[in-house]
């Protein structure tokens, strides 16, 4: 058994190995570009935001090009209704260092993402306590209103229709398939009227976006943490074992080596560490030993693999409630993506981005992620919390979505000064 030990001891000691690999995303202010649907499809856009008449374009060859260039997407109407500023579209910026987008017609759209599987957890809460329906949101002022984490866009769908025209809804995701996914999803259930922006970076750069003007401060931010169905049904990444794949687990290829390189490089004591202080799991340091006698011959490369491994050194009858092999990914998972410093610095600074009296809602589903919350919640001197306890998922929705079990939402609101 591991000795219980402070998070930030363990922290030092993951980051050691961590930034020998990790990529971070760019700096540099992301680019954007509006293309509408009467320009000739398969023209590629390259723009420059410091000259907006610097724009180049070349011609694509073939369908492959599409996917390979893994574009984002902008579609407008109609040229015409473009000039007129009355286009309803979705605007879509890249955290990537070279901006791409593209104006696709819905069939060619459809082809690129596939239809959304996620079930949006403690939907009811969010749109609840969100302030959009409060007596003191002013009538004459759009409401903004940012989704940090918007996987499937089930929690966006639901805000956006309650949404008047003239206000701004914001969804971000770190992941690029998620974002393409949600446009996709949101187009194609058009019950809204209120603008939009996607944007494919992650919410650690809110506040970086409201300081350069991009974006607007907020009357609501959301966080929901953790995976969408969409994610652990994708078998490329190995986000679940019981879908298989490569054992990727990151969230977007920038964000550093995916869990089956860092299985080769970490030692023995390092994994350990990751699997006891993110996945909180006991037999962390027999489930470490096991993959480092491992990979002496044969290392682990895929999904499948680290689940046989962890239940052939660990019985089925001593898992517990949760599977040794769902707490190991998790961590894993964790560790890959940085999670816990995105975390981390978006509690620091998501307060700032907030209209006095505009409300932070964060689902947690991890208890890590949620005594981070709490705490900052609790001592960060612009924030009221309004939640005293976690607010938990009804026994109804547990039935009818068991991912929703673990999921703990609190709300805390910016105070006046």
């Amino acid at each position: 058994m591991i000795d219980s030990r402070s998070e930030s001891a363990t922290a030092q000691s993951s980051k050691r190995w961590m930034g020998l690999f990790e990529k971070r995303e760019s700096s540099l202010r992301p680019r954007a570009l509006l293309i509408t649907s009467e320009e000739a499809v398969g023209w590629y856009f390259s723009w420059n935001p410091s000259s907006s008449r610097s724009c180049r374009r070349r011609h694509l060859r073939g369908t492959r090009s599409f996917s390979r260039h893994k574009c984002l997407i902008a579609s407008a109407q109609s040229s015409t209704a473009s000039q007129n500023g009355n286009s309803e579209c979705l605007l879509r910026l890249t955290g990537r260092r070279t901006g791409r987008l593209f104006s696709f017609f819905p069939m060619m759209s459809s082809r690129l993402t596939s239809p959304t599987i996620h079930v949006p957890v403690m939907l009811q809460e969010i749109l609840e306590w969100s302030g959009l329906a409060t007596e003191s949101r002013s009538p004459e002022e759009p409401f903004v209103w940012i989704d940090g984490t918007l996987g499937g866009a089930g929690h966006a769908l639901a805000m956006m229709q309650r949404m008047r025209p003239e206000d701004l809804f914001v969804g971000i995701d770190r992941d690029p398939l998620a974002v393409e996914r949600s446009e996709t999803f949101l187009q194609n259930n058009k019950i809204w009227s209120c603008r939009a922006k996607l944007i494919a970076t992650s919410y650690r750069e809110i506040p970086r976006y409201i300081r350069d003007g991009d974006l607007e401060l907020a009357d609501g931010i959301l966080l929901d943490l953790g995976l969408s169905s969409d994610q652990l049904a994708d078998p490329s990444r190995g986000f679940s074992f019981k879908v298989g794949g490569p054992l990727d687990l990151r969230f977007t290829e920038e964000s550093g080596i995916p869990a089956s390189q860092l299985l080769k490089v970490a030692t023995e004591k390092e994994i350990a560490d990751i699997i006891y202080q993110y996945g909180e799991e006991r037999f962390s340091r027999r489930i470490a030993k096991a993959i480092v006698e491992r990979r002496l011959d044969d290392p682990v490369e895929t999904a499948e693999q680290l689940y046989d491994l962890i239940h052939r050194v660990i019985p089925g009858k001593i898992h517990g409630r949760i599977d040794s092999a769902t707490r190991t990914f998790q961590a894993l998972r964790i560790a890959v993506n940085h999670e816990l410093d995105h975390l981390e610095e978006a509690l620091k600074w998501l307060p700032q981005c907030l209209k006095p009296n505009g409300r932070l809602l964060i689902i947690s589903f991890h208890s890590l992620e949620d005594r981070m919350v709490k705490h900052a919640f609790r001592d960060h001197p612009q924030l009221e919390v309004l939640t005293r306890k976690p607010i938990l998922p009804s026994d109804r929705e547990i039935d009818q979505n068991p991912r929703s079990r673990s999921a703990k939402l609190r709300v805390a609101r910016r105070t006046e000064g």
